[in-house]
């Protein structure tokens, strides 16, 4: 039997990792919020580029404070960070599911009343002190401790039996919008909560929370998109490395006439003979379908169009610039890079870099450059 073709040969598309890009981008992060400690934010599998792997790169790098969304997460996540390293599970405990936290060595963020008495309860049940964040809502609605869970709070002595409160916690809404009032607001009302329990250590920053001022730093930060790269601002210079490289495979070439159309829908006409190459990636890869018409691909530094319809598994690009001799079936052509970026292709699709990031798809062939001892 003949030997089987390497995967990353078989592939369709190669979707490379730079983990020395995420440790320095750490270093950065960690840096400017000094003497804050800085944690990472590794929820939706490091934002879709391997929660393993960039967890695993982190503690290597001495970060000891990891953020995962769903209990679920936290628990895939413990194997791959020594024990020293704490895991907080944003969404606090789903009911009945607080023997799960301590198994697996997993912190919760408690977001109500009813999480604070699951969590009360079974340490009761254990006869011992348990850790945990408290979040307040300081305006966005969405989780944490209303202002009236507050005020119960305060008055009930007996509130957080058992519960040891490593810090108390609140997220920014409009921190990437560094004129936007609401960061104001936000942070006025999260300081008078701290003025009410003075006894606990803060955090508020997220990713473009770290850039407003150090106001909003406290005694603990938590990057996630910085991490991976996107734009802690917007419009303004981005001061961290790119992560991310997502090579597609060039499937066919042709050559079209005046008249002809691309893709479903028709939703491009030539006016003229152009040279088109087919590309194996499409919104199944997550390469969304918002862009067609108005993506773009790198190859040899210039700059290509795509044109029509993205499909499921593939694009069209328009690639009339280049030599025909470099664009032919199995070369690769740049989709992100360091010259067209995440938050480039964000902007192209109408969207944001995270939705761009997560939603890369499991059909890519992964690489990992820096890979840690430990992943390896």
């Amino acid at each position: 039997m003949a030997a089987s073709m390497p995967a990353k040969e078989r592939s369709g598309a190669i979707l490379t990792v730079d983990l020395d890009a995420v440790r320095a981008n750490y270093r950065l992060l960690r840096d400017k919020a000094h003497p804050a400690a800085c944690s990472a934010v590794v929820k939706s599998d490091a934002y879709g580029l391997g929660a393993a792997q960039v967890g695993a790169a982190l503690y290597e790098e001495g970060c000891r404070h990891f953020f995962v969304a769903h209990l679920e997460e936290g628990i895939s996540l413990r194997p791959h960070v020594a024990p020293d390293a704490a895991i907080f599970v944003l969404h606090g405990p789903p009911v009945d599911t607080e023997g799960e936290f301590t198994a697996h060595g997993l912190t919760p963020v408690l977001n109500s009343e009813p999480q604070v008495a699951g969590w009360r309860a079974h340490a009761k049940a254990l006869g011992k002190t348990l850790d945990a964040i408290v979040q307040v809502d300081t305006g966005m609605s969405r989780m944490g401790l209303s202002p009236q869970e507050i005020d119960a709070w305060l008055q009930d002595a007996h509130f957080l039996d058992g519960i040891k409160v490593r810090y108390i916690m609140s997220h920014l809404a409009c921190a990437d919008e560094r004129s936007n009032p609401m960061n104001g607001e936000q942070l006025a009302r999260f300081i008078a909560i701290r003025a009410r329990l003075p006894q606990y250590r803060a955090s508020l920053a997220n990713s473009s929370g770290i850039f407003l001022s150090p106001d909003y730093h406290f005694d603990l930060v938590r990057p996630g998109a910085a991490l991976y790269g996107i734009a802690p601002q917007g419009g303004e210079p981005n001061p961290l490395r790119s992560v991310v490289r997502l090579q597609g495979k060039v499937m066919q070439t042709r050559t079209i006439a005046a008249g002809d159309h691309v893709g479903y829908s028709r939703r491009y006409t030539a006016s003229e003979p152009r040279q088109v190459a087919t590309i194996s990636v499409g919104y199944a890869d997550g390469w969304l379908r918002s862009m067609s018409n108005q993506g773009l691909a790198i190859v040899d530094g210039v700059k290509v169009p795509q044109i029509g319809a993205i499909s499921m598994d593939s694009i069209t690009l328009d690639v009339s610039a280049i030599a025909q001799e470099r664009v032919v079936p199995g070369s690769l052509v740049d989709l992100i890079c360091a010259e067209h970026p995440v938050d480039a292709v964000a902007a192209m699709a109408n969207t944001i870099g995270y939705e761009v990031l997560t939603n890369l798809g499991g059909r890519y062939y992964r690489e990992y450059q820096g890979l840690a001892q430990s992943a390896r």
